[in-house]
């Protein structure tokens, strides 16, 4: 178990440090052993980690592609993740042995389509340097969590709903989930939450995020 988040302003303005490291600090009990950030132009990202795979340094998130283009913060486990290695060795030259740079090696690869190619449980949010570009994706059964709000400005994500909550002027709560979840304990039906205006990326589901 690790913690994703991220705030991904559609206009030139920064994202505040301050409000992802709150919302780091909020999920920590999901990433104990290490953290960090990333942050540049309209964007911010945060990642705490539970250290399985590759415990040294290189398995580190942020992690980037050898040329630093593309950054990735993953929460998950592929099962597969050997298999899908040993198909882009030739190409791509791993600095660890983390199932999070197959993950990027393979969006480098395959773009979206690499999604098929993956056997397990993820959540993932990768982001392109160059063209500005944002894409995230959540595994097919929706065992690894993501959350969002988005509205014209910008556009957050976290592991937790409660790390995105502090960031929001406004909160209510969403009856009609409530009233699913109560009379027939049914959440997995929509996208909606208990909270008016964040949505969960459904199972088997990616988006792309483009600045404007």
């Amino acid at each position: 178990m690790c913690g994703i988040s991220g705030i991904f302003n559609f206009n030139e303005e920064k994202v505040s440090k301050s409000q992802i490291r709150s919302m780091m600090t909020t999920m920590k009990h999901r990433g104990p052993d290490d953290e960090g950030v990333f942050f540049e132009d309209n964007i911010g990202l945060g990642f705490v980690r539970l250290s399985i795979l590759d415990l040294t340094a290189n398995g580190n998130q942020p992690m980037y592609t050898n040329d630093n283009r593309f950054v990735i913060i993953y929460n998950g486990e592929v099962y597969n993740y050997i298999e899908i290695r040993k198909e882009l060795e030739k190409k791509y030259d791993f600095r660890s042995n983390t199932d999070t740079e197959v993950v990027l090696a393979s969006y480098l690869e395959w773009g979206k389509d690499c999604l098929d190619k993956f056997n397990g449980m993820f959540s993932f949010f990768i982001y392109d340097r160059v063209k500005k570009k944002g894409f995230a994706a959540r595994d097919r059964y929706g065992i690894k969590p993501f959350y969002y709000y988005q509205d014209k400005n910008k556009f957050i994500f976290s592991s937790e709903i409660k790390s995105i909550l502090p960031l929001l002027e406004k909160k209510s709560f969403n009856n009609n989930m409530i009233f699913d979840y109560a009379v027939y304990n049914r959440t997995d039906h929509t996208n909606e939450t208990f909270y008016k205006g964040i949505f969960k990326l459904e199972h088997g589901s990616f988006l792309d995020l483009y600045k404007n």
